[in-house]
């Protein structure tokens, strides 16, 4: 295994990452945009009122997300028993 070979493999793993990661960060800054606008809004100025829809749509999403993030981590790593395999 060459320098390249493990520069490529750290690209694809910090791209798995992303992939893995920015449903659930995406759906964190909606949910806190939304509940931000309403805390204004309504000018309640709660500092912990923003956790718990947060947690709860977080957690929905990664139930939502899961096949597609198994899938994503499936393919990544038959890439990799793929290279072992080529060596």
């Amino acid at each position: 295994m060459n320098g390249a070979e493990v520069i490529d493999i750290s690209r694809d793993a910090l791209w798995l990452t992303i992939q893995l990661s920015a449903p659930m960060l995406i759906v964190a800054l909606v949910v806190g945009v939304v509940i931000g606008l309403l805390q204004a809004l309504t000018q309640i100025q709660e500092a912990t009122l923003v956790f718990a829809p947060k947690i709860v749509a977080v957690f929905v999403s990664v139930l939502v997300f899961l096949p597609l993030m198994g899938a994503l981590m499936s393919r990544f790593m038959n890439d990799i028993v793929a290279r072992i395999v080529a060596m």
